[in-house]
């Protein structure tokens, strides 16, 4: 039976630094869930049928496939739709994961980074769940960069994360990506150790 590591955080705290340097140490799968809703959100999919189906055609593209922009613009700011959308993702995405799992060796170990891992139900399927924070200001600055937003749409979109102190209830580690990648790297190898070894 293959183990797995689920790995959390907010927007822009690095889940996918943390998901490569375990990929570089020799896990055997890493899952990005974000990914797997990229590819429900294609034309075609039920998913981005349905999606459509509750948040009306503005939110699909010409094609049928869903317009992320769109569609994050609708639930980014407003709490009740933003669950809509999750009651609609999540089951498919569980869905998905297990597939990918599935194809992963007795002896391996997988990696599912997953925003709402602690959320949607994926975490039941992890033997370890490690959550990923950084400095608030290190986050904003990370997120108006990355995803070109002003400083007041980034604080919008912080605005709507979950709270951390809460989540690191509910997690087996915690890793501070708020310093340099070699800081980083080196908590993420000490929590592999440990997990390899069964202390974690």
């Amino acid at each position: 039976m293959s183990r797995v590591i689920g790995i959390t955080g907010n927007i822009a705290c690095g889940k996918s630094a943390v998901g490569q340097i375990l990929l570089e140490a020799g896990v055997e799968r890493y899952i990005d869930a974000d990914a797997l809703v990229h590819y429900l959100y294609e034309r075609g999919q039920v998913i981005a049928q349905e999606v459509g189906a509750a948040f009306g055609e503005q939110v699909l593209n010409s094609d049928g496939s869903v317009n992320r922009q769109v569609l994050g613009a609708i639930v980014f700011n407003n709490s009740e739709a933003l669950k809509r959308l999750e009651g609609i993702v999540h089951p498919a995405v569980s869905r998905a994961v297990r597939q990918e799992l599935d194809t992963v060796s007795e002896q391996g170990i997988a990696v599912l980074d997953a925003v709402k891992l602690l959320e949607g139900g994926s975490a039941a399927l992890c033997q370890s769940k490690w959550l990923v924070i950084c400095a608030p200001e290190k986050q904003l600055e990370r997120l108006m960069q990355r995803n070109h937003l002003s400083e007041t749409e980034a604080h919008m979109r912080l605005s709507m994360q979950p709270d951390t102190r809460q989540r690191m209830k509910l997690v087996d580690v915690v890793i501070d990506n708020s310093g340099t990648l070699a800081e980083t790297r080196q908590q993420v190898l000490t929590a592999l150790h440990s997990f390899v070894d069964g202390t974690v």
